[in-house]
């Protein structure tokens, strides 16, 4: 077997080349057939140019391993005795590959040929690189008109652009012929204003004309991380994204792969794009969702949800009840995605804490008729008499604690319950209550873990990324300052100078668990937990409990939720065993 070739992965920095600088392999093949997986290559011609001068040629025989039909052979004069002693297509196409490395495919009618060689390598176990490609085909029905060239063939087309060899369906005459018809397409792509390969990629796609037309908002803009925002005629902000690269991910909404209807309503509304540029990744994240909280642009979705988290309180009455809040109190539990989710969460709560949901003001003073959760004997019913508020401020002291610090009787009620409805085989039901379950579990570590955040008064990490360092100090839970040191300057300089500027950072409110927004402190906490960001220096504790949701998640995984399978009969034993048999490579 051939050793495979490396694969060669266009960037999105080589999209972006000039076409004068792109290196070009127009590509055409001779098959037996049209289908890949039924039919074979016979012949490979291909042409290298760059900036209009031809760099190279490659042409070879293939024998495809199957007869050549009749009719093929009289269409193009390769018989089955003329490929008899070819190479096969598992020797030619890590040399075809080696011609073509670095360069982007071009052919007439692309899908064929590009698909035969996929499935060539596919067969012969060789990596196929992801060349960008350009169809000559297709951009030819976008760039001339039909009186032009009435015929969408090859041949007419090679004649209008005055090709000096006519195309015989023979590989090589057919790709010579190809780069004039290519060398034609690309004046008439420059008179357009397509002067990047990008800009040629989208002109033969499905390229809505709106997105054509707005293509050159990209030009100019940096290659490296930050925020952009597309901007309308009067300075309203549209959308606001992140990109590791802000050019390449502009350039990407002018392409055929945008199809979103609200994206492309948005570009026909632009009128310039605005960025910020980043020291890093983190910092980019960050600035996006702040603006997005800040500006709530009308085409991004999260701004209908920015900053939008529930928790469930505790509320502060005589008689303690749990409410669904925006903002936290003392004895809060969240944050939560969903109103919906914190609803579920205080149902939970509910199985373990019989309190009150009634919404009437109580006190020992004043009381009202009693509900039919009292009438059930599921709440001390406080609402009926003075007496009851002594047994249920006991039971409000106990879901305040476990709201903040303990949430094993949440899960000692929800587990008992969970076996009682898998054995009455209400499996849905099951499967409910564990769901829920784990969301209150999950929503409780991630308030922990803000918290902790929230009470460091300053962390400094940094985190190798290529060459560089990306270095971050936070404080209270909020990005206060980001840097990126490159490997020739001193780290512990840039570190000082980072600390030094970072901004001023209060800290939390006591219902707050961080100085910034949940979702800004989650996506530090998440590069903080990244494999190989270190602690530069901490002015507080970054610790959780070694003992948390994680280990009762586990444990809800052995709760039946569904039917048990019917165990299968002793004869099948055997052929289990022979199936599990390990078999020879080959056989």
């Amino acid at each position: 077997m051939a050793s495979p070739a490396p694969p060669l992965q266009q960037s999105f920095a080589d999209l972006g080349c000039p076409l004068h600088a792109v290196e070009f392999v127009v590509v055409d093949l001779e098959t037996t057939g049209g289908s890949p997986r039924e039919n074979g290559i016979t012949e490979i011609g291909a042409v290298r140019t760059r900036g209009g001068t031809v760099a190279g040629e490659f042409h070879t025989l293939v024998n495809p391993g199957v007869p050549i039909p009749a009719f093929i052979a009289a269409l193009t004069g390769i018989t089955d005795g003329a490929v008899a002693g070819a190479p096969r297509i598992a020797a030619v196409l890590p040399q075809f590959l080696e011609f073509a490395r670095g360069a982007v495919l071009v052919a007439h009618n692309a899908p064929f040929d590009v698909g035969f060689l996929k499935s060539a390598a596919a067969h012969a176990d060789t990596p196929w690189p992801e060349f960008a490609v350009v169809d000559t085909a297709r951009l030819a029905r976008v760039l001339l008109h039909r009186d032009e060239v009435p015929n969408t063939r090859r041949a007419p087309r090679a004649r209008h652009f005055r090709s000096p060899v006519t195309p015989d369906h023979r590989a090589l005459t057919d790709a010579r012929a190809t780069v004039t018809v290519l060398h034609g397409l690309l004046e008439r792509a420059g008179d357009l204003g397509a002067h990047h390969l990008t800009d040629l990629v989208a002109l033969g796609s499905r390229v809505r004309p709106e997105q054509r037309r707005k293509r050159t908002l990209a030009d100019g803009l940096p290659t490296g991380p930050g925020v952009y925002r597309f901007l309308a005629a009067d300075g309203r902000t549209l959308y606001t994204g992140k990109a590791t690269s802000l050019r390449a991910r502009v350039r990407q909404y002018f392409t055929a792969g945008e199809t979103r209807g609200r994206i492309l309503e948005m570009i026909r509304i632009a009128d310039r794009v605005a960025v910020i540029e980043c020291a890093t990744e983190l910092e980019a994240a960050v600035r996006e969702v702040r603006l997005i909280a800040a500006e709530q642009p009308p085409y991004n979705r999260r701004s209908r949800n920015a900053e939008r988290v529930f928790w469930v309180s505790l509320t502060d009455e005589a008689a303690p009840r749990l409410s669904v809040t925006r903002s936290p109190s003392a004895a809060a539990l969240g944050p939560f995605p969903s109103q919906r989710a914190a609803r579920r969460a205080v149902e939970v709560l509910h199985l373990a804490h019989p309190l009150r949901t009634c919404t009437t003001r109580l006190t020992p003073r004043r009381t009202a008729a009693a509900c039919l959760r009292a009438d059930l004997g599921s709440c001390p019913a406080p609402c009926r008499d003075a007496a009851a508020f002594v047994p249920y401020g006991e039971v409000a002291r106990s879901a305040r604690h476990t709201v903040t610090a303990d949430l094993s009787p949440v899960v000692t009620a929800v587990t008992r319950q969970l076996h009682d409805v898998a054995t009455a085989e209400r499996f849905e039901e099951a499967a409910r209550l564990r769901d829920d379950l784990r969301l209150v579990l999950a929503a409780a570590e991630n308030g922990r873990a803000l918290a902790m955040l929230g009470a460091c008064a300053e962390v400094v990490a940094a985190r190798a990324v290529g060459r560089d360092w990306h270095v971050h100090v936070i404080r209270h839970g909020r990005l206060a300052a980001a840097t990126r040191v490159p490997p020739d300057a001193d780290p512990r300089a840039a570190v000082a100078a980072a600390v030094a500027t970072a901004a001023d950072v209060d800290p939390p409110g006591r219902a707050t668990p961080t100085s910034a927004s949940a979702e800004e402190s989650r996506l530090i906490l998440a590069w903080l937990g990244r494999p190989g960001t270190r602690l530069v220096s901490l002015t507080g504790v970054l610790a959780q409990p070694l003992i948390g949701a994680q280990p009762t998640l586990g444990t809800l995984t052995a709760v039946p939720t569904g039917r048990p399978r019917p165990e299968p009969p002793a004869a099948a034993a055997p052929v289990r065993s022979r199936l599990a048999r390990p078999r020879p490579v080959g056989a």
